[in-house]
């Protein structure tokens, strides 16, 4: 894979307190889902470089603070950020709920939805488990998860310490025996923001993982929908059962916005990469954005199903995997 490359920017900025107006240091600030992030100094101040090829938001984060997410970043600089203290309300941690499954057993169905069942996922391992609310709700069949701090990840095999601030977690089963602890999945719904940090980079056998977790993912699909070159990046693409011409179902359109191309699907497709790895991708939005990073938007309403939908956290890499940068 080749690298892109990029020039640099810088933004600035200073984050206080609402109330007190100081400043606060050891804030987090990062581009969403990348590797790219800092942290204020005594005086509250931070400086981020990034490039163009950085469309993730901005996210300021502090314990105990409500989280700020910036998306205009590229028409300001120099701001001020005064963060507000958050409510209390996840401050359960530590009960433990008599929802029919133990705490145990809800651990072992989260670490499995969220982290992932492959190689990559099964080297994953949670820090601070202990930060977990997990519940299960009956009547549902759903287990729902939250923190009310970054749950921290090591990723041994891609060599990745991951910090994901989890917003929403849910797993809706369509059958679940709690006696006998037998489960099939409807779904499974996650979001939140994440920083990556780069453990190894200079060890072959950590770059031959990363490269084979991104071929055939989410990510690489949707560079190569937006470069217009499936075919050359070993995508097959398949209606009923035939292969067909993936331009025929797949319209890749410019935009007023050069930094995204908007794309409509005619119907259902699947998706063979390699001649091996089997996914579908289907909309329920008359169109969706991609960048050539491997952003989306909107996220809700383009769905992947089989060896894409099957990825997890454990599998994923920042969006910034792969691209160079001059000065």
């Amino acid at each position: 894979m080749l690298p892109l490359f990029c020039v640099s920017q810088t933004f600035t900025g200073k984050v206080i307190d609402k109330i007190t107006q100081q400043p606060i240091e050891t804030v987090a600030v990062y581009f969403n889902n990348t590797t790219i992030g800092t942290t204020t100094n005594s005086n509250g101040e931070f400086s981020i470089d990034y490039t163009d090829a950085v469309q993730s938001t901005l996210v300021i984060s502090y314990l105990g603070f409500e989280k700020v997410l910036i998306s205009d970043y590229r028409s300001q600089n120099n701001i001020s950020v005064e963060l507000v203290e958050a409510d209390n309300a996840l401050e359960e941690v530590h009960l433990e709920y008599d929802d029919g499954l133990t705490r145990r057993q809800k651990l072992r169905l989260f670490r499995k939805e969220f982290l992932g069942t492959s190689k990559f996922g099964k080297s994953c391992k949670i820090l601070n488990e202990d930060d977990l609310i997990l519940k299960y709700d009956k009547h549902n069949k759903a287990l729902y998860a939250s923190a009310s701090v970054p749950i921290k990840i090591l990723n041994k095999t891609l060599q990745y310490e991951i910090a994901y601030d989890l917003m929403d977690f849910e797993i809706i089963f369509r059958y679940a025996d709690l006696t006998g602890l037998e489960f099939t999945i409807n779904s499974v719904n996650y979001f939140g923001t994440s920083f990556y940090r780069d453990l190894n980079t200079t060890k072959k056998k950590t770059l031959k993982h990363r490269d084979k977790a991104y071929k055939g993912s989410v990510q690489h699909f949707i560079r190569s929908l937006y470069n217009k070159n499936l075919k050359a990046e070993g995508y097959w693409i398949f209606h009923d059962k035939f292969r067909v011409d993936e331009w025929s179902f797949f319209t890749v359109e410019a935009t007023g916005n050069k930094d995204f191309k908007k794309v409509t699907l005619k119907e259902k497709v699947s998706i063979l990469f390699d001649k091996e790895h089997q996914s579908a991708i289907q909309i329920e939005i008359p169109e969706f954005y991609v960048d050539s990073y491997g952003n989306y938007t909107p996220v809700i309403g383009v769905y992947f199903s089989g060896a894409m939908g099957d990825q997890r956290i454990g599998d994923t890499l920042p969006l910034d995997f792969g691209l160079g940068e001059k000065e």
